[in-house]
Formats: structure tokens, sequence, C-alpha cells
């Protein structure tokens, strides 16, 4: 049995054994690093995207944002990056109907059934120029690369030779338009192309007709998987890459940021953390969509990008870069036995130094998680099976109805249940100011329906807009007070993934995560350097969607 495999098992078993889960990191795997940068890209938009364009006129649209991408993946390599992520729609925009972006599609050769370097055999297929500009800048900077862009394929599709027609009629007009996250290698040849399973209201792509599980290997880091933006709230493909024993995950989005549970920092950390695993998160900017946050995340640490415009501040781009642990296990047992044999040659370093975004602390980089005195040590223990708060009320938190109970005074102890769900609550609040900010626990269990449909599990502790119960649930960026706290809900799923957001957006990591085998999920958290936004155990019940 490989590492790999023997890991996936270990990760399911993880989600039901009675164990303590540290966010200081898998210190063993800590000893091989390598160097990962995540570019969140200004967007340059098509301002009609309706209207089709000629394939030259779209080339030069899309050569503008590709000429972004040049400057920051050299910036990127002369900090030593080894692998560089670009967001969804970062090429070529949004908003096009299926007529409108035909001028920018191009047909991505399947990695599986043939080798192509688009730099150095540009003449093997035709109308590949977005292709072949992005495999020269990845063998030019010598960099592993991520982008996104529009693909189009024939149907039947020729790279599916058993896909049964039958059962996936064609689209009216005979070809599938897909949503596409391509990676170079860093000589340029094409090594993995995922069409994005689970698409955001993005009439111009289908779904493919059938799913892919996408991963590549690297030289400096193993093994990762691939999925995009929208595809983080389900199951295929992203826990299937978690089931094959994939720790290292790649993700171009395009993210709407939605207060208060689904900011787009909030969602790549609490996945880092929920699953295990790094994450490269690469996000658009676009202030008038609420798109932003952008990270590299880690179980032990985080390096993060969240934009707030202020009149007369530009709307500008990030490049984030970070050396970050390897956590494939079996090619860090490769690495391993080659040290003993004295082949090391330098595998899992960094071409250069790293500059200054991944040097200083406090511009939404975090270290440490898990560390400090557990909050039990200082509050109550929590009774065994705590009744529910009197005075609970309904109010809606994004589109869904959460049953909440009110916090009141400096300290308590609440309990709040939706059907099957309940969630507990130990807090220690510390107003700064005499500010009377109000707070809510609250629980959902049920289908969300609005802008999808997904079952769900929530508890969640939140600041609420105003000074009156209807506001519990609305979105709020700022806050003043600070509670230590511990927060336990006891779920009908394995996956549950934790979130901590504090005033300004900034993404902060639990002293504590524990699991049990009877459902039961604990955060614990003291000590913020900012006000509370919210705190929440995020848990998707997959198999009930």
């Amino acid at each position: 049995m490989s590492l790999r495999v023997l890991l996936a098992v270990v990760v399911a078993v993880l989600y039901l054994s009675p164990v303590m889960l540290s966010w200081a990191g898998d210190r063993t795997e800590g000893t091989l690093s390598y160097v990962a940068a995540v570019y969140e890209h200004k967007v340059i938009l098509n301002p009609e995207p309706h209207v089709p364009l000629s394939r030259a006129a779209a080339l030069e649209h899309m050569m503008r944002n590709l000429k972004v991408y040049e400057e920051q993946a050299a910036r990127a390599a002369e900090q030593g990056a080894q692998i560089i992520v670009f967001p969804e729609d970062g090429i070529h925009g949004f908003n096009f109907s299926r007529l409108s972006i035909s001028g920018y599609l191009e047909t991505i050769p399947d990695p599986l059934t043939e080798d192509w370097n688009p730099c150095t055999q540009p003449d093997r297929h035709n109308h590949t120029e977005v292709l072949q500009s992005l495999s020269c800048m990845a063998r030019r900077h010598q960099l592993y690369l991520v982008a996104n862009m529009p693909d189009l394929q024939p149907c039947p599709l020729t790279s599916h030779p058993h896909l049964d027609p039958s059962q996936t009629p064609c689209p009216p007009d005979g070809r599938w338009q897909f949503n596409t996250d391509v990676v170079f290698r860093s000589d340029g040849s094409l090594a993995a192309r995922y069409h994005k399973q689970n698409l955001f209201f993005e009439k111009e792509f289908d779904t493919p007709p059938r799913l892919e599980v996408v991963t590549f290997d690297t030289p400096f880091a193993g093994r990762f998987g691939v999925f995009t933006c929208f595809d983080i709230l389900f199951h295929d493909p992203t826990v299937r890459l978690l089931e094959k024993g994939i720790r290292q995950m790649i993700f171009p989005t395009a993210w709407m940021n939605l207060l208060p549970l689904l900011t787009a920092v909030q969602i790549q950390r609490a996945v880092s953390l929920g699953a295990n695993v790094t994450l490269l998160a690469a996000n658009l900017r676009h202030d008038s969509k609420a798109m932003t946050g952008s990270g590299i995340f880690t179980p032990s640490t985080s390096l993060y990008h969240h934009a707030f415009h202020h009149p007369g501040e530009p709307e500008e781009g990030k490049l984030l870069v970070l050396r970050i642990p390897v956590l494939d296990s079996d090619w860090l047992a490769t690495q391993k036995q080659a040290k003993r044999q004295g082949e090391t040659g330098g595998q899992g370093e960094a071409k250069g130094q790293i500059g200054e975004e991944c040097e200083a602390k406090g511009q939404g980089e975090t270290g440490g998680e898990g560390e400090g005195e557990p909050l039990s040590a200082s509050l109550p223990i929590l009774s065994p099976n705590p009744s529910p708060s009197p005075s609970h009320f309904i109010s809606s938190m994004m589109c869904d109805p959460f049953s909440f109970v009110l916090l009141h005074g400096s300290e308590g102890q609440l309990t709040v249940c939706d059907g099957p769900l309940c969630c507990h609550l130990q807090y220690r609040r510390s107003p700064q100011g005499g500010n009377t900010e109000l707070y809510a626990l609250g629980a959902f269990a049920g289908n969300h329906t609005a802008d999808g449909h997904f079952a769900l599990q929530v508890c969640a502790l939140v600041r609420c807009s105003g000074s009156e119960v209807s506001s519990c649930g609305k979105g709020v960026e700022e806050a003043e007070s600070r509670l230590d706290f511990r927060l336990e809900g006891k779920f009908g799923t394995r996956y549950v993934y934790p979130s901590l957001l504090g005033s300004g957006m900034v993404v902060d990591g639990p002293d504590r995560i524990e699991k049990t085998t009877d459902g039961r999920v604990t955060m614990e958290h003291s000590g913020m350097s900012v006000g509370l936004v919210t705190a929440c155990l995020y848990g998707r019940v997959y198999d009930q969607d």
C-alpha cells in the first residue's frame, strides 16, 4: 500500500476518531519546502461581453491581461517561486453569452493522451495563441504555471472514447465549451487540464459530461490537485481529491465575497484547516462585484490579501509569495530515501530569496496557530447536554433561516438548536470603548437554495449589524468587541470547516480544534487582536445535496 493510499485512509479515520487536531502543522513533514506564488489580478474586462468579437479582437483583449501575467510571473520568479497560480476568468473576463465567447475559445488538447509543448511546438495546433503565451511564460521564468481559460471541444469528446453519447447529449450547437484550468511545467509543456464541474451561473459554459479528478506532479513538492471556485463547496471533485490522499490544492477563483460566512479568505482558510491541506488560492480583484481575497494557506500558516477600496485608492492586483512545507507523503518518502542514499541533489530548495511580501508579518500573514493556553483552562466546563437557551428567534443569514439566541453580559453559556443540530457557546467578552455591539449564536440545518443547492449544518457566532435582532445575520466588516470563546456543535457530517473572521477581514487561526467519534466538533480561541466578526463551524452534508 502506497503512503498516499494510506494517507487517504488516515484522513477518513481522522474525521471519525477522537483526536485533537492541532493547527500548528504537521511538523514531521515540514522539513522540505518550496516557494509558491498566487496573483490576485485586476482583470481588464471586455466592456460589452454580450457582443461577439472576431478572433483578432478577442486576442487583442486577452493579450492585455497576459501582459500583466508576464510581469507578475517575472516578479514571482525573482523571489524564488517555483509555482504560480492565476485566477479564474483572469485572461478573458466574465458575463459572456454562449455565442459571444466564441472568439475567446481555444481547443486544449488532453495531456493524458498527448505530450505537447505549445512554446516549442506552436504549429501542431491552430488557434492556440493563449496556450502558446502561457507555455512560453512558464518556460521563460522556469515556473510551474496555472491559469484559467475557455476551452472548445468537439462533441462527442474525442478524448473520452468510452463516453456513451446517448447518456450525455451534445449541446444544440454541437460543441462543448468549458471553464478550464491549465497547468504548464517549467519547461512549457502542458501538464494538466481541468474542466470546472460546478458552474455558477455561467451560461457560456457546459458542465463536463463526466467528472474529472485532475492531479499533476512536480519535482519540487510532489502531487497537486486542481479545482475551481464554486467547486470548493461540493463533494465532486474536492472531496474525491482528498480521498485520493491529495493534500496540496490549486484553486483559481472569481469569488464574490458574501458576509458573514463566505468571504473569499474565510472559506479558503476554513477548507485548508478543515481538510488539513495546502490551498493556493488566486482570486480576481474587481471592486464593483466585491471580488477580492487570495492567499497561500497551509495547516500551519497563511499569507493572504483582502483589499479594501477607499475613494482615491487604486484598484490593483497583488502578488503573494511564501515558502511552505511539502505535504505529499509519497514524495517526502522518496526524498528521504534518496537522502539516505546520498542522492538529494538539492530537491525541494527554492531558486532564490523570498521577497518582502513573505517576510513582513502583519499584512495578512499568521503563524503559530495552535499555540497558547486552551480556553478550557479558564472557562467552566460545558454541560454535557445543555438545554436550549430561552428567547430564540429566527433571522435570515445568507438567505437561510437561522435560529438565533443573543449574547448578554460579559460572559455566559448559550445553546441554540435547529432540527437535529445543537450549537453550544461559552464566551467571555471584552467590549472596547464601552461599545454596545450585539452578538448572536446561530444554528442552521437544512438545504441552502439561494445561488446553488446544497445541504448544510452550521454553527455560527456573529456580530449583528445593528441593535435590533433583525440585524443578526446581516453582513458587517468591522467589530470592536473581543471574545474568548468555545464554540461546539454535534454534527451529522464529518466534513466541518472552521473559520474565524476578525474586524477588517482579518482571518485568524483557532487555538484548538477537536473532533470526536460522535460528530462533536469544538473550536476554541482567545486573545484576539481585533474585534470578532464571525466564528463558524461550517458543516457540509454532501450526501443530502
